[in-house]
């Protein structure tokens, strides 16, 4: 049986089903990956096997948002919610719908970011992953109401919700209702907080914008993975912008750490077993071997 189960769905992106192989290789069409910090030719299955980590200097490759609901869930208990939203073009924007239409044949999903209810170690949570090849994994108002439902899935089930983002921030071809999703997740956010229920924010290189305003950072833990790029505006606009040079490591996860806003850098190896032990701490749960 494979990692996921899933309720039926008549859509032609539907993401998971129990029979599925929700592994996506590295590089569609060839056998072989540069490594872009060591120029290192890395064979797609060895990297593959390596969670996606160069063998020779240790640079993370971006995984999908599949890979990482694989990564962190139980195999076979997955079971994926909201599966048939997806985005408008209500406001009749330029290319919008094409688009839309390009990222779902490239992503094989409906929007940008998974979200059901799976298992860590036997703990059952709330989990949500985004998924960067969908329009810079952007956060309209799909990405926004999947996000808000994992929160409320939390606060009705008392379970834990882990997030996993990333994202170039606000979707601009939804306008303000796209910005209207910092303030929705957030306040998601809150009455998780309000239940007694923990949040684990992951955010992953990389996370901007208005992602990393609202919820991203809200996290009661927040979990980052080594040399992930977090922050709001990108490096080079604040750059243009304040005509200064910027801090060596500006915006890597080690810097952010630093300055207050992370609480943890942690392997991709050790992610899931981490995750659990944060999990078990937040509620109190007796440490297990």
């Amino acid at each position: 049986m494979g990692l996921f189960s899933s309720k039926k769905s008549k859509n032609k992106y539907a993401t998971v089903t129990s029979k599925s192989k929700l592994t996506v290789d590295v590089v569609d069409d060839n056998k072989w990956k540069k490594c872009n910090r060591c120029n290192e030719i890395i064979y797609n299955e060895d990297l593959k096997n390596n969670l996606n980590i160069c063998p020779k200097c240790g640079n993370y490759f971006r995984l999908t948002a599949f890979e990482r609901i694989e990564l962190l869930i139980d195999e076979g208990t997955f079971v994926e919610e909201d599966m048939t939203l997806n985005s408008k073009d209500f406001l009749k924007f330029p290319n919008y719908e094409e688009k839309l239409e390009s990222s779902r044949e490239k992503s094989r999903m409906l929007d940008g970011i998974i979200s059901g209810i799976g298992k860590i170690n036997g703990i059952e949570v709330s989990m949500a992953a985004m998924e960067f090849n969908f329009m810079g994994g952007s956060m309209g108002s799909v990405v926004g109401e999947k996000v808000t439902r994992a929160l409320e899935r939390g606060v009705e089930r008392k379970i834990p919700v882990v997030i996993v983002s990333s994202s170039g921030g606000a979707r601009m071809q939804e306008g303000i209702v796209s910005l209207m999703q910092m303030a929705k997740t957030s306040g998601a956010v809150k009455r998780l907080n309000e239940a007694g229920m923990p949040f684990i924010s992951v955010p992953v290189d990389p996370t901007t914008g208005g992602v990393t305003a609202s919820f991203a950072m809200l996290g009661d833990i927040n979990i980052a993975e080594p040399g992930a790029l977090i922050g709001f505006a990108g490096p080079r606009v604040v750059k243009d912008t304040t005509g200064k040079e910027l801090p060596e490591g500006f915006q890597t996860a080690e810097f952010v750490q630093e300055h207050g806003f992370l609480d943890f850098i942690v392997n991709r190896k050790e992610l899931k077993d981490k995750v659990n032990l944060y999990i078990d701490l937040v509620m109190n749960i007796p440490v297990r071997a």
